[in-house]
């Protein structure tokens, strides 16, 4: 099932493009990163974290995402107090007690998602291009 913004739910889709190429391309080395957006000195958002992130919207729920995730309750907290002190704006709203209680992307985290996704996009598009000019066609 995808998310909002097209991209897979819980699950990896690196995990799913790797074991893809290693079936259908085995005859040599092909690209592969891991992009963060990092802030201040410690704070980073990458793939999965930004998943967790949708995983939250979806569900509307930070306890069903981290379970999603294999994550306690409090490390998913934890992270999300930390991102959003380094970033300077809130990813996400919580509504506690009332009729549905829960959580939900902000605008401004949607924006920065949808931006993340849009950059890994055009890196993994520059990656593929630049690979085989650097390390010829296998």
């Amino acid at each position: 099932m995808n998310s909002p913004s097209g991209r897979r739910e819980h699950g990896s889709d690196h995990a799913s493009k790797r074991s893809a190429r290693t079936q259908d391309s085995p005859r040599g080395p092909c690209p592969d990163f891991r992009l963060w957006v990092v802030f201040g000195d410690s704070a980073k958002i990458g793939a999965g974290r930004a998943q967790l992130l949708e995983a939250i919207e979806r569900l509307g729920s930070i306890q069903a995402a981290a379970e999603q995730f294999g994550m306690s309750y409090r490390y998913a907290w934890g992270y999300l107090r930390e991102l959003e002190a380094a970033a300077g704006f809130r990813f996400i709203t919580r509504r506690r007690g009332g009729p549905t209680p829960g959580a939900q992307l902000t605008p401004e985290g949607k924006q920065f998602l949808a931006r993340y996704w849009k950059f890994h996009a055009r890196v993994a598009k520059a990656a593929s291009w630049e690979f085989p000019r650097v390390f010829g066609r296998s």
